[in-house]
């Protein structure tokens, strides 16, 4: 079938869909997509917002008649793939599509998980209950298993993490459920389909089990489309990392003490280590919590985490290479108690994997046990290695970071460049491999995006959103704001943005660069609107936005996740007002090692680097208004700092045919007008 029959003005899709418009720029793609497919090799494509680029990837992917995985940068993008866009595709092709959507292990349910929970007499809380009884009836119906399917429990219930199926639980073809399991039939449904529609998050988990010591989650494959392939390098850079917390600390130890020895003897061994354990724990993660916080470097409870800071003899831990020494003979008479507080948690685990071993090894145990003892020594041995690997590391080409997030401290190794690794294991082993996302070039290059992934060479295509900016929407730059870092420039802005949503009547998303600002903005602004003021994380992502288009002339704070992946087409958004330009934040630990690499390697961080990451964020943010031919709107920027040199390089990447207006009356009169005319 030639992709004209299908995309072509009197093609399937234009017989089929009564709404849909010709396109030259989404044929154009499809035809290039097609092309790298068949033949092999690479291919970057960025597609201007209403090209179509989904439906342009999909036919091709599905006339190769093989294997092609689709990775997308959310599970919502994931669902509206499989469920809006192939059965339209099946419509206008005219044949079902053999598609199937694969998760991360934790979005399933776990069915021995649930059973063992049953059985073990272990209750969820008084306000679980509900929703334990929920899940175990769910479980009796899903034909998936897929959490997304709970609608009507919370987002982040607890409960969930007791029941999932995540990989360090998993008792593979050992498992009682193995045949019933919700993943095993979800890996089964792909391995049997054309398309496999996956998420960044779990391909990258999948290339990096390849390479360790799980093994391949998706079937084999030599060609991947990733949809908004600008968000690639952070996720791929996080599941090549390394990282431990005192909770999975206390999740080792649980699962382990929870774990059924009906001989007394081997019963008692395992719970006098884990003393052992819980104990040298407690101890190294008090001294942890004390280090990073007295460490330079705060970023939203974020710092680099030098390694000498656990490994000077005038600390109290000691990090060097001798794991298994004996402390006996010291001269000081404490044996080195304080000093080798490392060492003690590292023995501790060791001893801990060694008596799981000696006792799955025995002859007291049920077959059934044994998987799963098997399991949680794997996973103590593994803890160890990554405590020893974080704490004591020295590799030049990672950056060691700390994290807090609520009671939880977290130690991390990220790579500073995945380039090397994405050239050798994804664009080097792939036949065909292709990225493409509404914002992937800057300045009009794919340089950078190239260089930042590893990929040497490719095919290149450069298509222009087909909406019409010069009728549909203006960019409104405020002549007289204070500098972002100026301390007026938050009641500045408040009044900026009052005096735009008395012209749009609210209606209005307000995209801020960070949490702490963006409730500023809204603290100030709700005072003073009677429009309703909806803030990111007082709801699900989902809920805030079907708020959002129910409710007139409805304000919208978001900080990070609403800057991308949020479509609302029609008059309810009719303004994005960004609060500064979305430089990367240089304290981070991560984007400081990159800066820091760069510079080392002769380069300009801020023009290599921070430069084109604020270009692709602020496409991203402002791309939000125009989502149709028929949609009109204001953008506006009310950070001074687009009059700066780099403001003009940044202009330059927006569609050139977008005005600029810095008087609000004309402003005002434009908007009036424009809106008339829908």
């Amino acid at each position: 079938m030639a992709l004209e029959e299908v995309f072509g003005p009197s093609g399937r899709f234009a017989q089929t869909q009564p709404s849909f418009e010709f396109r030259p720029g989404q044929l154009e793609m499809a035809r290039a997509v097609y092309d790298v497919l068949r033949r092999g090799g690479h291919l970057c494509v960025e597609a201007g917002t209403g090209t179509g680029k989904t439906l342009a990837y999909l036919v091709p992917a599905i006339l190769q008649n093989e294997l092609v995985i689709i990775s997308t940068a959310t599970k919502n993008l994931q669902e509206q793939i499989l469920q809006q866009d192939i059965p339209r595709l099946e419509q206008a092709l005219g044949r079902q599509i053999r598609a199937a959507m694969l998760k991360g292990r934790s979005n399933y349910l776990c069915l021995h998980r649930l059973e063992h929970f049953e059985d073990s007499g272990r209750l969820p809380g008084l306000g679980d209950i509900h929703h334990f009884d929920a899940i175990r009836q769910w479980s009796q119906t899903t034909p998936t298993g897929d959490r997304a399917e709970l609608t009507a429990l919370p987002e982040n219930l607890t409960l969930w993490g007791e029941l999932d199926a995540r990989t360090e639980n998993c008792l593979g073809q050992k498992c009682p459920k193995y045949d019933d399991c919700f993943v095993t039939r979800a890996r089964q449904r792909a391995r049997e389909a054309d398309l496999v529609i996956v998420n960044h998050h779990l391909f990258f988990a999948d290339l990096a089990a390849r390479h360790g010591s799980y093994g391949a989650f998706l079937p084999d494959h030599t060609r991947v489309i990733f949809d908004e392939a600008h968000e690639i390098e952070d996720t791929a850079a996080s599941y090549f990392s390394l990282q431990i917390s005192n909770y999975r600390f206390a999740d080792l130890l649980r699962d382990v003490e929870q774990a059924f020895i009906p001989d007394d003897g081997l019963a008692e061994a395992i719970r006098r280590t884990c003393r052992a354990v819980r104990q040298s724990a407690d101890h190294f993660w008090q001294f942890a919590q004390r280090i990073c916080r007295t460490r330079h470097g705060v970023f939203d409870g974020r710092g680099r985490l030098s390694p000498t800071a656990f490994t000077d003899p005038v600390d109290e831990f000691d990090c060097s290479p001798v794991v298994g020494r004996s402390l006996e003979g010291d001269s000081d008479g404490t044996a080195h108690q304080e000093a080798s507080g490392l060492t003690a948690l590292a023995d501790a685990l060791e001893a801990l994997a060694d008596v799981l071993q000696a006792t799955h090894g025995g002859a007291v145990l049920a077959a059934d046990n044994l998987p799963a003892l098997r399991r949680l020594e794997e996973r103590a041995r593994g803890l160890r290695s990554e405590l020893l690997h974080i704490v004591c590391g020295d590799n030049p080409n990672y950056v060691y970071w700390w994290e807090r997030r609520g009671r939880g401290l977290f130690l991390q190794a990220t790579p500073i460049d995945v380039a090397g690794v994405l050239r050798e294991q994804l664009f080097g082993q792939l036949e065909s491999v292709i990225l493409t996302s509404a914002t992937l070039a800057s300045q009009g290059s794919f340089d950078f995006i190239r260089s930042r992934l590893g990929l040497d060479r490719s095919d290149e295509l450069l298509i222009d959103s087909p909406f019409d900016y010069s009728r549909q929407a203006r960019l409104y730059l405020p002549p007289d704001l204070p500098d972002p870092t100026a301390p007026d420039f938050t009641d500045a802005a408040v009044a900026e943005i009052i005096a735009l949503l008395a012209i749009t009547q609210g209606r209005a998303f307000v995209l801020c660069t960070s949490l702490s600002h963006m409730r500023r903005l809204y603290d100030g602004t709700r005072a003073q609107v009677n429009f309703p003021c909806l803030l990111q994380g007082d709801a699900p992502k989902s809920t805030l936005i079907e708020h959002f288009r129910r409710t007139p002339g409805a304000v919208l704070f978001g900080a990070a996740s609403f800057w991308q992946g949020v479509d609302v087409v029609g008059e309810a958004l009719s303004c994005v007002i960004v609060d500064r330009l979305p430089f990367p934040v240089p304290s981070d630990p991560v984007i400081e090692a990159r800066c820091c690499h760069i510079e080392a390697e002769g380069g300009n961080a801020f023009q290599t680097y921070s430069l084109p990451q604020a270009i692709l964020a602020l496409k991203q943010g402002l791309g939000r208004l125009i989502r149709s031919s028929t949609d009109r709107g204001i953008l506006c920027l009310l950070d001074g700092r687009i009059r700066k040199w780099y403001g003009q390089v940044i202009l330059s990447s927006l569609p050139s045919q977008l005005p600029i207006i810095h008087d609000r009356q004309t402003l005002a009169r434009w908007f009036t007008e424009a809106v008339s005319e829908i």
